[in-house]
């Protein structure tokens, strides 16, 4: 599965750099494509993609799955697989996980017990 879902990863990403799809809502747009899940029969693949800087996320991932038959059509042939996976594309929201759990570790509550601790340990 991770094996496969990388593929489709890298078949996106080189998609998406080309430009292929021709969408308003795409056009200018970097697309990346930080992680793919595949299921276990590899008949469906989930997506996960971010533009860069976070803009029009939701509407960047709404003009992908629009069009998730053609870039199924055109990624297959990159992957060798026995059938082509089904695509669906979902907003990563990893990098906005990353920011709140950095913004709770820099908080000034865990930087008192970190230093609690320090002081503890020197005595």
């Amino acid at each position: 599965m991770l094996r496969v879902g990388e593929l489709v990863r890298h078949a996106l990403a080189g998609l998406f750099a080309r430009g292929e799809i021709e969408d308003p809502v795409l056009s200018g747009a970097v697309i990346t494509v930080p992680e793919v899940r595949m299921t276990p029969d590899l008949k469906l693949a989930n997506a996960y993609v971010m533009p860069l800087g976070g803009q029009r996320a939701a509407e960047i991932v709404e003009a992908l799955n629009r069009h998730r038959k053609f870039i199924r059509g055109r990624i297959a042939p990159e992957l060798d697989l026995k059938f082509a996976p089904e695509v669906k594309f979902f907003v990563d929201d990893t990098f906005d996980e990353f920011g709140r759990i950095d913004a709770l570790l820099r908080s000034e509550r865990v930087q008192r017990d970190l230093h609690k601790d320090d002081e503890e340990s020197n005595d």
